[in-house]
């Protein structure tokens, strides 16, 4: 089976539980908080592991208390952190939630010690981190220069190179359009797809996949929440539908899509399938609260997979 290097960030997400999410300006009693690990590159490389895949984590903490925690937890989890960077004289990144009761959220990151990681870095790491036939996973939750210079350096060596567009980035921009052609499949959100497809109007998500495409990316996915995930390989569309399921937190719900997605892939299995057990996986990171906390393993993925209608 094929590894997964995943080059992103590394948070510690303070939530708070909220009736509903304030408004600009306006004050909401909580009544629950919670620390725990996250951030999207997190996130997503556990996820993959607990999908039962082999995975890399290229990333920067802090020398704090919150920075060593976090690659303990990596370590727990059987993820390789041996490239990841420890910064001196910076903050571990920090990821302030709030969590509706309708399972809706709000995001605000402090990105401390994520935005040390550099191209720099990228290119000192060794030839063998950079395997023909492996995957590369990375978000922009890290500088966008270091992204792209890690997707470069993975598609050079014969990688597939995923790319998580989160935060989206601006239309338009020379940057944004130089990570587009250097992926092999993109993993935007509604709102992310129509910001790269760079259109005024909607034309709706299959629309805005197909324009994407023309920027470089084989594959397209485009991840529609409680409606499931459509994709697009410029010869075939598909339609993945969610399972209906009781939200509790929507926290972790992309990122859960895009470590499942990477894992199955690994395993040389179809597109397809990879987009329906990548779905399942997020319907059942919403179950729970948290972001690590909800991700599912494999054996819970497969479970849900097959529970017949």
């Amino acid at each position: 089976m094929a590894r997964i290097v995943v080059f992103g960030s590394s948070n510690t997400d303070m939530t708070v539980r909220v009736a509903r999410l304030p408004a600009p300006g306006e004050t909401v009693l909580g009544d629950g908080f919670a620390a725990t690990p996250g951030g999207k590159g997190a996130n997503q490389a556990v996820a993959a592991r607990r999908a039962g895949a082999e995975v890399v984590f290229v990333a920067a903490v802090g020398d704090d208390d919150l920075g060593r925690r976090a690659l303990d937890g990596y370590r727990r989890e059987g993820i390789d952190v041996a490239h990841a960077r420890v910064v001196a004289g910076v903050a571990s990144g920090v990821a302030l939630i709030s969590v509706a009761d309708d399972g809706e959220n709000m995001i605000a990151v402090a990105s401390g010690a994520n935005m040390s990681l550099a191209p720099e870095d990228v290119a000192a790491l060794p030839d063998a981190l950079f395997r023909p036939g492996d995957l590369l996973l990375t978000g922009l939750e890290i500088p966008r220069p270091t992204a792209l210079a890690a997707m470069r350096r993975g598609r050079a060596a014969g990688m597939t190179v995923i790319l998580n567009p989160a935060p989206a980035p601006r239309p338009g921009d020379p940057a944004t359009e130089e990570l587009l052609a250097a992926a092999d499949v993109v993993t935007p959100n509604r709102i992310e797809a129509r910001a790269l497809a760079g259109t005024e109007r909607d034309a709706g998500p299959l629309a805005n996949a197909e324009r994407i495409r023309t920027k470089g990316p084989k594959t397209v996915i485009v991840t529609l929440g409680r409606e499931g995930c459509l994709a697009t390989t410029g010869a075939e569309v598909y339609e993945i539908p969610s399972r209906k399921v009781d939200a509790v937190d929507a926290v972790g719900a992309g990122d859960a899509f895009n470590g499942a997605l990477a894992a199955v892939l690994a395993e040389g299995r179809p597109l397809g399938e990879a987009l329906a057990w990548a779905t399942a996986a997020a319907a059942l990171a919403v179950t729970r609260p948290g972001a690590q906390a909800a991700l599912p393993t494999r054996e819970a993925i497969d479970r849900f997979v097959h529970v017949e209608d």
